[in-house]
């Protein structure tokens, strides 16, 4: 197997155009990119084969982040959308059987969505293969290197997190 990607070959050639580029953070922003836009068009891939549009995949996946259940509200704060668009998403999943609407158990005046077994099966199914692939490819790393790799990623991520001042 080679050590050397395609990531690389771009850095060696940008190298003597921009003869201070540092070939590390090159390097590593831009195996970044090449692997965040990797997992998307697995990801886009995936829904095709699952014939579920993504908006409605992210709208799931917030559902069952939160155990199944959800009110309107809290599925708009964590899809940072605003909450009266969320109603246009939930009609949709309802008609295909995705979910259900259900009274509150904590506010008599509220309605709460609620994964049903076809929603959660349809969800459950499109991230197995998403997360079969995440797992090939960081089968490349020990145990002990996934968790450096995190570790690193997690310090970098708090730097991007901070306000600059």
């Amino acid at each position: 197997m080679s050590t050397h990607d395609s990531v690389d070959r771009h850095v060696e050639r940008w190298l003597p155009v921009l003869p201070d580029l540092d070939p590390d953070v090159e390097g590593a922003v831009t195996r970044m990119g090449v692997l965040t836009r990797h997992l998307r068009t697995v990801k886009e891939r995936v829904l095709v084969d699952f014939d579920l549009p993504a908006h409605e995949y992210d709208t799931l996946h917030a559902l069952a982040g939160r155990q199944g259940r959800a009110a309107p509200s809290e599925l708009a704060a964590d899809l940072a959308m605003a909450p009266a668009s969320i109603t246009a998403r939930v009609d949709s999943l309802v008609e295909r059987g995705f979910v259900r609407r259900t009274p509150s158990t904590v506010d008599r005046r509220r309605v709460d969505v609620e994964l049903t077994d076809t929603g959660r099966a349809a969800w459950h199914g499109a991230m197995d293969v998403r997360g079969a692939e995440e797992r090939r490819l960081l089968d490349a790393l020990t145990p002990a290197e996934r968790r450096v790799l995190a570790d690193l990623l997690r310090r970098v991520l708090l730097v991007a997190e901070q306000r600059p001042d």
